[in-house]
């Protein structure tokens, strides 16, 4: 069973930046894509960002521009750098690994706890 454990979550004014990270147990690490979710209060999961194992990388519309993912094989762990943030992006973070290259989440297989990011007005 593979592991994810998100952390980097908190509170920001609107404007600020914050650095999430995904730590996975899995193996095969390098071998897989990865992504990027988030769940607001009464909404549907979205698509945030993913990368896959190459490196390739595809971000929300919503994110463009104020988000990036990366990857660190060395380590084991992904990141989202997220700057000029806003109220909107205020939600529950979640990484999810074990599926293939996409914006779906019915893809991947393995999900993290989750991270909360809240943003102030």
């Amino acid at each position: 069973q593979v592991q994810l454990v998100e952390s980097g979550g908190g509170l920001v004014q609107t404007g600020g930046s914050l650095r999430l990270s995904c730590a996975s147990s899995e193996r095969t690490f390098r071998a897989s894509d990865m992504g990027w979710f988030r769940q607001a209060p009464g909404k549907e999961r979205e698509f945030v960002a993913a990368i896959s194992r190459s490196g390739s990388t595809t971000l929300a519309n919503s994110v463009k521009g104020r988000f990036t993912i990366s990857r660190d094989n060395a380590k084991n762990t992904i990141y989202l750098q997220m700057n000029s943030l806003t109220p909107e992006d205020t939600a529950v973070y979640y990484c999810a690994s074990g599926g293939i290259y996409s914006t779906d989440p019915a893809r991947y297989n393995y999900w993290g706890q989750g991270t909360q990011v809240t943003v102030g007005s």
